[in-house]
């Protein structure tokens, strides 16, 4: 059958998208794609989704959110065409997780606030993954996921058993601790040890921002935008006056900076 145009397309439409995308006939380099070889895709698309909404874009949101649905449809459509799940039991398996990890929605239990509905949604999660330590609690958080997300969701995890600090004293005093191992493995040169003990350091970092409530990879993302905007402000102020940054010295783009970072406060 032709496929037909129209105005205003439905879900069953992209569907059927899909499938004469990946059929005999339909895109050589849709036919020839693999879970693996469109992965970094389906991480790019979120992160496209994630600046939309970051820039407060609804009209760049929609079209992203676009994508990242096409990403979920071509990963269903690939494992359809292997006779194991399709987009249906995709769709069967969210319902039915959301239904049964909201009892208070769906059910008879009753909850007193947000802590309630996430104390109760860990209990859930835990037992229908069959997890019997909260080691195994521990594991399950994706390894695919930033480091720095990672880190937090995990220490987060680990809390949730009394593994934690009284206050965000003892988490800066770890930072401290880390810091000094870490000046030691430098002036003993070995490169592992270095590796490690900066792995310490960034982790007891993310201890920190957790317990001040704060995203630790947004917080890096936001230092990395400014740092961005203070090396601009250094370049135009050193070519306005002449300035060569490669021969100048880090004492001299060092003063800039800090005009820079006065002109931007």
């Amino acid at each position: 059958m032709e496929f037909q145009r129209k105005d205003k397309y439905s879900m069953d439409d992209l569907l059927e998208i899909m499938k004469i995308l990946r059929a005999p006939g339909g895109c050589p380099w849709d036919r020839e794609q693999t879970h693996q070889s469109i992965r970094n895709c389906f991480i790019e698309e979120t992160y496209e989704a994630v600046e939309a909404i970051d820039t407060e874009d609804p009209v760049l949101l929609q079209e992203e959110l676009g994508d990242v649905l096409l990403q979920v449809l071509f990963h269903s459509e690939i494992e359809e065409e292997e006779g194991r799940f399709d987009f249906s039991d995709v769709v069967d398996g969210e319902a039915k997780k959301m239904v049964e990890r909201h009892p208070h929605v769906f059910g008879s239990v009753t909850v007193d606030g947000t802590e309630d509905v996430l104390t109760n949604w860990d209990a859930i999660k835990k037992k229908t993954k069959a997890q019997k330590t909260q080691t195994e609690v521990l594991q399950s958080v994706s390894k695919a996921l930033p480091a720095l997300m990672r880190s937090q969701k995990v220490q987060q995890k680990a809390a949730k058993v009394g593994f934690d600090w009284p206050d965000v004293s003892g988490a800066l005093d770890k930072v401290e601790e880390e810091t000094a191992e870490l000046r030691e493995a430098i002036r003993a040169e070995g490169e592992d040890a270095c590796a490690e003990e900066l792995g310490d350091l960034l982790f007891s970092v993310v201890n920190v921002a957790r317990f001040l409530h704060v995203s630790a990879e947004q917080s890096l993302s936001e230092a990395c935008e400014k740092f961005i905007r203070r090396f601009q402000k250094v370049e135009e102020l050193a070519n306005a006056r002449g300035v060569d940054m490669q021969s100048a010295g880090i004492d001299a783009l060092d003063k800039l900076w800090e005009e820079a970072k006065k002109s931007q406060a």
